[in-house]
């Protein structure tokens, strides 16, 4: 049982609705700037860093940067499936 301590983790940050909408758009193109994904969720550039960093930090996502500008995308396909398949589950009942 001790097995799903890590696993854990990854859905208490996908639990959060930010961090959701952030990775359904890293789902949906290859990258993403910090201020595309400010302008997506609605929030300030502060707040979108705020949680791409948390998602760097589980693992879910990557950064590269160019100049000044970083740019975003999912850390693995494996976390692209999560997010796919956990989108079609919900739609699945509608």
């Amino acid at each position: 049982m001790s097995d799903v301590n890590d696993v854990e983790l990854i859905f208490k940050a996908l639990a959060d609705p930010t961090r959701l909408k952030i990775a359904y758009a890293l789902t949906l193109t290859e990258e993403l700037c910090v201020n595309d994904v400010a302008h997506i969720i609605d929030a300030t550039t502060a707040t979108a860093s705020h949680h791409l960093r948390l998602l760097r930090h589980m693992k879910l996502a990557k950064y590269r940067k160019e100049g000044k500008v970083v740019f975003y995308s999912l850390d693995d396909d494996h976390v692209r499936q999560l997010v796919y398949i956990a989108m079609v589950h919900a739609k699945e009942g509608e």
